[in-house]
């Protein structure tokens, strides 16, 4: 069952993770467990990578990483480099506060390193990573992309089906070992930024989309996996929007916190995983439905990597500023129109660019 085609659901569910991801960064006291739409991201992010790499196995008998490779850089770091450079030019020619010291930040942003630097800080953040302290997820995930499908094709060359699926399984279980190996009032920014304490967030969605890439359309078992997936989804979502309204993630609240920086990183993987799985197999699901209306699927689609790039940067602005009226809806406003600027500017002219080499290269390649 491996494809690779766009689901409008899981489209519809990055934007509702940005949207979360601004309204905690802007008025926290709302949702001050607003980061686990991070743990969204990862999941999401694991699948889609993950589905992406079967598919062209399943299609072609290998991966071609460089390909692969060009494409995840098209598609992340010019946009990203541009947020780097604003940010960069407004600390050496402003006198704003919330950009004092960005070319650092721009420097290790551009070079995914803000997550290993954010780890290696026991106390409270320095302001060495602001104002792109929030690209400590990009290099989570970059990280992960650059070993994770060399992992994949080893396993999908030298494995059989099943034991795919089981070793996936197992390396979804590490991190939670190793997070409780690690765990003391000191490591949390060691385990909250590590690519390896939070990679089962990403092996969550990849364990997902091997499951259903072995199961053909005809298996009982993926029928009973889809009616569980109905199930299990709007619960799921509810506890997501509990953790989101109640759990202070990255507080210090005692024995709460030490359950969630161990076992609780997987509960989330768990919960984004059931969410993927039934926006994966039940389109015409009510939660597919709303998540697939037009407007959300196509900001999700195209705008919620931009939105993410820039809503940081945008709080900074403002509050340097000393905007505090109407500080949300502004947020939302000035993000969104940076976001339609990358996208139209930057994102979309790059990946037709670099779907079109990849055509000729097809065309010209040899046997073609």
């Amino acid at each position: 069952m491996a494809r690779s085609g766009r689901v409008d659901g899981l489209d519809g569910l990055r934007t509702f993770a940005v949207a979360l991801v601004i309204v905690y960064h802007v008025s926290p006291d709302l949702v001050p467990g607003g980061s686990v739409a991070v743990d969204l991201f990862f999941t999401i992010s694991g699948f889609v990578i993950t589905r992406l790499l079967l598919a062209e196995y399943a299609r072609t008998g290998d991966v071609a990483l460089f390909s692969f490779y060009r494409r995840r850089w098209y598609r992340l770091v010019p946009a990203l480099l541009a947020v780097c450079a604003v940010c960069a030019v407004l600390s050496v020619t402003t006198p704003l506060w919330g950009f004092d010291g960005g070319w650092r930040s721009a420097v290790l942003s551009a070079l995914f390193l803000t997550n290993l630097v954010r780890a290696g800080e026991p106390g409270p953040y320095s302001d060495l990573t602001a104002p792109l302290a929030h690209t400590w997820s990009l290099g989570v995930e970059e990280q992960f992309y650059l070993l994770w499908p060399l992992v994949m094709l080893a396993l999908l060359r030298w494995a059989r089906a099943r034991t795919v699926v089981l070793c996936t399984a197992a390396l979804c279980v590490l991190p939670v070992l190793w997070r409780c190996v690690l765990w003391g009032p000191d490591a949390a920014h060691r385990i909250y930024n590590g690519t390896d304490t939070r990679a089962d967030q990403l092996l969550a969605g990849a364990l997902v989309a091997v499951v259903l890439a072995r199961l053909r359309a005809d298996d009982p078992r993926l029928a009973v996996l889809r009616t569980w997936a109905g199930r299990l989804a709007w619960p799921a979502f509810g506890l997501v929007l509990l953790a989101a309204w109640r759990m202070p993630v990255t507080a210090d609240i005692g024995v709460w916190t030490a359950a969630w920086y161990t076992v609780g990183f997987l509960g989330m993987a768990v919960l984004s995983a059931s969410l993927v799985t039934e926006l994966e197999l039940r389109p015409d699901g009510w939660m597919s439905r709303l998540l697939s209306v037009t407007p959300v699927a196509w900001v999700g689609r195209n705008l919620s990597y931009g939105i993410y790039l820039w809503h940081y940067p945008v709080v900074r602005l403002l509050a340097s500023l000393g905007l505090e009226e109407g500080r949300l809806p502004t947020t939302i406003v000035l993000t969104v129109f940076m976001a339609l600027l990358s996208y139209y500017l930057i994102e979309a002219p790059l990946l037709r660019r670099a779907r079109g080499r990849g055509r000729e290269r097809t065309r010209t390649a040899p046997g073609t």
